[in-house]
């Protein structure tokens, strides 16, 4: 199984009840006067909150601040990627020649836009591209050696992958037995020995420093792109490819630094009027149709619809939607992905709520590590409800799916700090095969070892929870006061997106504030209204895990949303966290660190009460 880079899709963010949350705030700030001199000369001033925002996240001096509002444009690829050139070569003869190539992707959204993305661009310059992306269920990742055989029985001598292919060891031999060139295009984990290809463009293979290193698989399919509609002085579908580039690398959760800032800022503001049909038709369906397609509306409204095709439809129809120039196709292929994408909703939800009927029966005490295994349980969404669960109770999920031949597979997701691909590799001996990074991954096991699978990532799991305590982390970033938020800082905020990987929303926090009301609306969500020093706001606390009977002052960690009531902006609190405050509570605790270990203090009487990660109190 390849290391999973695909994105982790989760609905509006669950709010736990207030006993599972654990609160950290952020380091102190500096009274040197350094914090405001990361407004330079010549730009208008960020307000103070958003500058403790930045110093927090290591932009400590105006440069830095500078490089993340107005990013540098980006270099020459061709001085970045060493086989650029070869690459771009290659396919100058096959344009010229029309010559048939294949476009080998992945089935995530990552895979697809690239995919996507070179067809298109290709068709325009003469060649004659197919897309050959593998069947999740029956194939599995990446290109293998039947494609292969088959690609070059169809008389194909030129494969590019995108998304894959430098775990494609056997394949590529293949390719290299038939006389099938390659073009390889990915940025997974390069293998320790390389198997055979004509050309590789590798975020690893760039300097050190390249502002290139972030890229996902649409990244590197955009660069080639470009590379070559630049040698064939021909930029008629790069707009196109912008436009595919920003889906992907939205979907990808990709790091928003270096060119993918760049280019994201510059893409962004037109992507609502893109040329492709198919994007149109996925915003009329999403109800997108007058908004603008920022970062937030890809996340959260396109990329579901496009993923949901990978996880239990042919990607092939993405493709299909995302290359097209007929409206009325792109609409009606369109309706395929909302129909899948209803159905990934419904079979979520299904096994969401299968997944905490078996938590229930075990009890109260929730294990370490959270291991479910259903063999009907589909492998396309099961990522999806693991990370529902970790939201919900702040612990490490896996979710495994029947394989066939007495095997799982299973997808996990973890909370932040415990690192999945490590606890994997510590595995390995049980498991037949696994790949992934920290946040995310996989494996496949067969059924008799799933048990002492589960106790081995307990220990792992138990082990990291002595060091963190158990609950949901919430950590908030800077202090507003109610009466600071307005459109003038909305406004403001703004100039900081997009945001994404490596540079996430904002969270703040408001500390003392009156719960004017309260009531849980229908679907299970908790309204607030909410007062400091008589200003008032609107706060959405989406899956509320508790009652609507939180004590009267409260401290609130949440995201600032720009939302819609009856056709008229306005600005709402979308809850994170909700504790009570010290001042109407004496009883709340605080935890400190002391040598890698926590510790949570409370007032009692006339006295303090402390207690460690087991539970022990003195």
């Amino acid at each position: 199984m390849a290391p999973h880079n695909g994105p982790i899709v989760a609905p509006s963010p669950l709010l736990p009840a207030l006993h599972e949350q654990r609160w950290q705030l952020p380091t102190p700030l500096p009274l040197d006067g350094s914090l405001e001199a990361l407004n330079g000369p010549g730009k208008a001033a960020l307000p103070a909150p958003l500058l403790a925002l930045l110093w927090r996240r290591g932009f400590c001096t105006a440069e830095t601040v500078e490089a993340l509002l107005e990013p540098p444009n980006a270099p020459a690829a061709k001085g970045h990627f060493p086989d650029l050139a070869k690459a771009v070569k290659r396919l100058q003869a096959a344009c010229a020649a029309g010559e048939s190539l294949a476009i080998c992707g992945d089935y995530d959204a990552d895979g697809m836009t690239s995919t996507a993305l070179l067809v298109g661009v290709l068709q325009r310059l003469g060649a004659q591209p197919v897309a050959a992306i593998p069947s999740r269920m029956e194939e599995g990742y990446g290109l293998n050696a039947a494609m292969v055989d088959r690609l070059s029985a169809e008389g194909i001598q030129l494969l590019i992958t995108v998304d894959n292919g430098v775990s494609a060891q056997e394949a590529l031999e293949r390719a290299e037995e038939l006389g099938v060139e390659v073009i390889l295009t990915d940025h997974h984990t390069l293998p320790a020995q390389m198997p055979p290809h004509l050309a590789l463009l590798h975020p690893e293979r760039t300097p050190a420093d390249s502002p290139y290193r972030g890229l996902a698989g649409v990244g590197l399919a955009y660069v080639l792109a470009a590379a070559l509609c630049q040698s064939l002085k021909r930029q008629d579908g790069l707009e196109v490819a912008r436009n595919l580039f920003c889906i992907g690398t939205i979907a990808d959760m990709a790091p928003l630094v270096g060119v993918n800032r760049r280019w994201l800022i510059d893409g962004l503001p037109h992507l609502a009027k893109s040329p492709l049909a198919g994007l149109q038709a996925l915003q009329q369906l999403a109800g997108l149709d007058d908004s603008p397609l920022d970062a937030q509306a890809i996340g959260f409204q396109i990329a579901p619809r496009i993923n949901a095709v990978g996880r239990l439809g042919d990607p092939q129809l993405v493709v299909e939607l995302l290359t097209t120039q007929d409206n009325n196709r792109a609409l009606e292929l369109a309706r395929e992905c909302e129909g899948l994408n209803r159905q990934r909703r419904e079979l979520c939800s299904a096994i969401e709520a299968e997944a905490l009927a078996l938590l229930d029966a075990d009890g109260p005490q929730r294990p370490p590590f959270l291991l479910l295994a259903q063999s009907h349980w589909h492998h396309g969404v099961i990522g999806i409800v693991a990370a529902r669960l970790v939201d919900r109770f702040g612990l490490p999920a896996a979710l495994l799916a029947g394989e066939g031949n007495g095997r799982f597979r299973a997808s996990v997701r973890s909370p932040k700090g415990f690192a999945v691909d490590q606890a994997l590799k510590q595995c390995a001996p049980l498991l037949e095969r696994f790949g992934g990074h920290p946040a995310a991954g996989g494996f496949t096991i067969k059924a008799e070892r799933v048990a002492e699978l589960h106790d081995q990532l307990n220990g792992l799991a138990q082990s990291w929870l002595e060091t963190t305590g158990r609950g949901n982390a919430v950590e908030p970033e800077a202090l507003l006061r109610l009466e600071q938020i307005d459109r003038d800082f909305y406004h403001q905020l703004q100039r900081l997106e997009p945001f994404g990987i490596g540079h996430p929303q904002p969270l703040f926090w408001s500390a003392g504030c009156r719960v004017v009301s309260q009531k849980l609306l229908r679907g299970g969500h908790l309204q607030l209204e909410l007062e400091q020093q008589e200003n008032q706001l609107r706060a959405m606390g989406w899956r509320w895990q508790g009652e609507a009977n939180l004590p009267a002052c409260v401290d609130v960690a949440y995201r600032l949303k720009l939302d819609s009531w009856q056709g008229q902006p306005r600005l709402q609190l979308e809850l994170i966290g909700v504790r009570p405050n010290p001042g109407a509570d004496g009883n709340r605790e605080v935890m400190l660190r002391r040598r890698e270990r926590s510790y949570w203090c409370r007032i009692e009487g006339d006295g303090w009460v402390v207690r460690n990660a087991a539970g022990e109190e003195i």
